[in-house]
């Protein structure tokens, strides 16, 4: 019995650690692009493409994901995952523009492996606390993707490590992270309850569409609001700290949402009247950032914040209750991830393509107006109580 707990607890533990590293080498580098510009001289749309790549690559290579945890065994495969990611954190700093390119295409792959593949290893090795760690799993992930954008430029340089070592800095927890892993690598191929039993075809599903295109419409939301929000309100004569304080406690209290709503959801027979009331308070929300009274701005906020914590752990949890055989989960999770990332990575580019045409901030509100009510549809019919 003590050697089956100090099992789960290391699982648990590597679980932690890894989600830990599942966004840090992608938030740490927005705020040091002015210096990696700078130092390569990097036009303005590769600088930006710089934080575009790891989505494409997210979205091409999820899709392989299932059949390398089939071939390897999940834990396996996730360790494969954090190397790649340690390889390209570090190939990305050793050179010019080609090793900066490659090794970020390269960590976009390793942490999509690992990314698509938790998500069926939390249901088949820990189904009694699947909801508590699927909260923990996005919780850490964004978490983290904060400190990592907070600390970057501090790195850089107040402990003078330049934009090259403020970026590498990152490979120490992934080192953590792997080496806390190992005793995964020694146990045999992750079994489950579906074992034996052959995958559905996803993509075939019109279940698996809904949950499919309800995590694509948070994922554009989230993105694309990230990405344009403190523009928006720097022309409303916000200043640039204003503006970036309010975004960091919009990401802030989206950990309130992202811890919680997993435990909610798992409680409940359908998740459909949950995902309702997150619509209804996005609607709220993106409603009230019409109004240029600043307390109203930083409620609406505050409550768009915590809607997108609970949308990401709300897709996780769905891409769990929504199928039955392993397999299954693996190719839901690895389909949702990939239309998802897609469409994130189009979000921010089609907004400001309507702002160079309407050249008017109210039309990110329309935006995320839109995508609510896309949210709304798909998550009322991905949250029933059926299964692909």
């Amino acid at each position: 019995m003590i050697h089956s707990s100090n099992q789960q607890g290391f699982l648990i533990a590597g679980i932690l650690l890894i989600s830990i590293n599942l966004r840090t080498s992608i938030s740490s580098v927005g705020p040091l692009v002015p210096f990696i510009r700078e130092d390569l001289g990097l036009s303005n749309g590769l600088a930006g493409f710089l934080t575009t790549l790891p989505l494409l690559t997210f979205a091409t290579f999820s899709l392989f994901a299932p059949a390398i945890g089939k071939k390897l065994g999940i834990g396996r495969a996730i360790f494969l995952g954090m190397i790649l990611l340690a390889v390209g954190v570090i190939l990305r700093v050793l050179g010019g523009i080609p090793l900066l390119l490659f090794g970020t295409a390269l960590t976009g792959v390793g942490i999509v492996l690992a990314n698509v593949l938790l998500i069926p290893l939390i249901k088949i090795r820990l189904p009694q606390k699947l909801g508590l760690m699927t909260a923990l799993l996005a919780t850490m992930m964004s978490l983290f993707a904060a400190v990592a954008a907070g600390v970057s430029v501090p790195l850089a340089v107040d402990l003078d490590l330049g934009w090259r070592g403020a970026l590498a800095f990152w490979v120490v927890f992934i080192g953590i992270a792997m080496f806390i892993w190992m005793p995964q690598l020694w146990r045999k191929k992750v079994t489950g309850s579906g074992e034996g039993a052959p995958a559905k075809n996803v993509w075939r599903s019109k279940l698996g569409w809904y949950v499919t295109l309800f995590m694509g419409c948070q994922s554009v939301m989230y993105f694309t609001l990230t990405a344009w929000l403190p523009d928006m309100l720097i022309s409303r004569g916000w200043s640039p700290v204003e503006a970036g304080a309010i975004s960091s406690i919009m990401q802030l209290f989206g950990l309130v949402g992202s811890y919680f709503a997993p435990g909610i959801l798992i409680r409940q027979k359908q998740q459909s009247t949950f995902t309702l009331v997150i619509g209804l308070i996005y609607l709220i929300g993106f409603i009230g950032l019409f109004s240029s009274i600043e307390w109203i701005t930083y409620a609406s906020l505050i409550g768009i914040g915590i809607c997108m914590g609970a949308s990401l752990s709300i897709g996780y949890v769905l891409i769990s209750l929504r199928t039955a055989e392993d397999q299954t989960t693996s190719k839901l999770s690895a389909m949702v991830q990939s239309i998802g990332y897609y469409l994130a990575a189009a979000g921010p580019f089609l907004f400001g393509l309507s702002l160079d045409f309407f050249a008017d901030w109210d039309y990110l509100i329309y935006f995320m107006l839109f995508f609510t009510v896309q949210f709304i549809y798909f998550g009322t019919y991905a949250g029933r109580d059926l299964k692909i």
